[in-house]
């Protein structure tokens, strides 16, 4: 098959930095390439990601993310470079409801934001001409009146993710710098724990400035260290040597691409029990899902106990680029043949 990848104009592909839905795309890209499809790319001029990259795009937006205004261009372009493909997989908001799709293709969608009553009601629309595809079941539960075509998992390229040993001895957040990450319940476990904790967070909107200087500057002390971002070589090294990634989210957060980095690199991953934490965690195997500060500290402590091999081995197994792709490319092939049937989570 030949197929188009559109990508969000916020953030390169792959990132250099924060952009998860950014990595998937490469990955996805990286996947269908290597099981032998031909891969159009639609991205930011400064993309890296080594397929066809048609040319007409604007650099990286980051300070525009979100805005459909900056958005709406890129999609335009898009749709016009990827007019000879079989098959177009959108992975921004506005772009499959653009009127002017290239007929005759078929296009997918995946949802890579949690369903508030607004969204659903625009992927309802979406739904009548394009195939939807959420990324865990907690998301597609979320959203019962939207039509799923797919429930497909994101993955990672395990190869490409080095396995730590995890003697660095701290545990480590990382995220961005927003009250729905949980950088302040992920303060408060590790104290309970009495394990030093580093912060690896983008920090970038305005919000997330604020959040910071407000809330959680003064609330760190001496056994907390703020990194800011890290760049993609720098959060590898930093999954690797810690005992423990703690992701105690405060939102059912539809799927979470560092859970599945963090297992890549071997280390066990200490979440709270929501959105889709327990479709990645098996508990008390790669991590455990727990509430509550203490809970949580408690489970900090614990996971050094727990086999750094079985975290690498379940992302083999079960979040790897290669299983993505594969059922994308099923996918893509019922759409094409008239095959499709949707599929609900039970």
């Amino acid at each position: 098959m030949r197929i188009g990848l559109i990508a969000p104009p916020w953030v390169p592909v792959p990132p250099t930095a924060y952009g998860g839905t950014e990595a998937v795309v490469h990955a996805l890209a990286m996947g269908l390439t290597a099981a032998g499809h031909s891969v159009v790319l639609a991205a930011s001029s400064d993309s890296s990601s080594p397929v066809e990259r048609p040319g007409g795009f604007a650099p990286a937006m980051r300070s525009a993310m979100g805005q459909s205004m900056s958005e709406l261009p890129h999609v335009i372009r898009a749709y016009e470079a990827l007019a000879g493909v079989d098959l177009i997989h959108d992975h921004t908001l506005t772009g499959p409801l653009y009127r002017h799709r290239p007929p005759g293709i078929p296009v997918v969608c995946t949802m890579h934001t949690v369903m508030t009553p607004e969204l659903r009601s625009v992927y309802r629309t979406m739904a009548r001409d394009t195939a939807l595809v959420a990324i865990s079941s907690s998301q597609a539960a979320a959203a019962p009146d939207v039509p799923v075509a797919r429930v497909i998992h994101h993955g990672v390229d395990p190869a490409a993710i080095p396995f730590g040993d995890g003697r660095g001895g701290y545990a480590l957040f990382l995220g961005r710098m927003d009250p729905t990450k949980g950088v302040v319940e992920a303060v408060m476990a590790a104290r309970a724990a009495e394990i030093p904790l580093k912060i690896a967070a983008k920090i970038s909107a305005r919000a997330e400035v604020d959040y910071f200087r407000e809330v959680v500057e003064p609330l760190l002390g001496g056994s907390e260290e703020f990194l800011g971002e890290p760049d993609a070589a720098g959060k590898l090294e930093l999954l690797g040597g810690a005992r423990a990634l703690i992701n105690p989210v405060q939102w059912d957060e539809p799927f979470g691409m560092v859970m599945i980095e963090s297992l890549a690199a071997g280390t066990p991953v200490v979440a709270e029990p929501r959105g889709a934490a327990p479709e990645i965690v098996d508990d008390g195997v790669t991590g455990f899902l727990r509430n509550g500060a203490v809970e949580l500290g408690l489970a900090l402590r614990a996971a050094a106990g727990l086999d750094r091999r079985d975290c690498r081995a379940a992302v083999e197994r079960r979040f790897s680029a290669e299983l993505m792709a594969r059922r994308h490319a099923t996918l893509y092939a019922e759409l094409l043949t008239g095959e499709l049937r949707p599929v609900r989570p039970s």
